[in-house]
């Protein structure tokens, strides 16, 4: 997912997406813990989206309070 994407979809589908990555996040981690994880590469895509997703969520509430 890319931030473009992000920037069109509401607060509201953001935080939805946000909460979705860090349950990714949280089953990422439990399955490296119990040495299942096949795709490591994916526990730092889902880290990364998450940052992403809060960079947008922070940008969209900042520019509601300037207006």
């Amino acid at each position: 997912m890319n931030a473009q994407e992000l920037r069109e979809k509401t607060p509201d589908q953001l935080r939805d997406e946000l909460t979705a990555l860090k349950k990714e996040a949280f089953n990422l981690r439990f399955q490296q813990a119990t040495n299942q994880l096949e795709n490591t590469a994916r526990m730092r895509q889902v880290r990364r989206d998450v940052a992403r997703v809060n960079t947008i969520l922070n940008e969209k509430a900042a520019q509601a309070a300037a207006e």
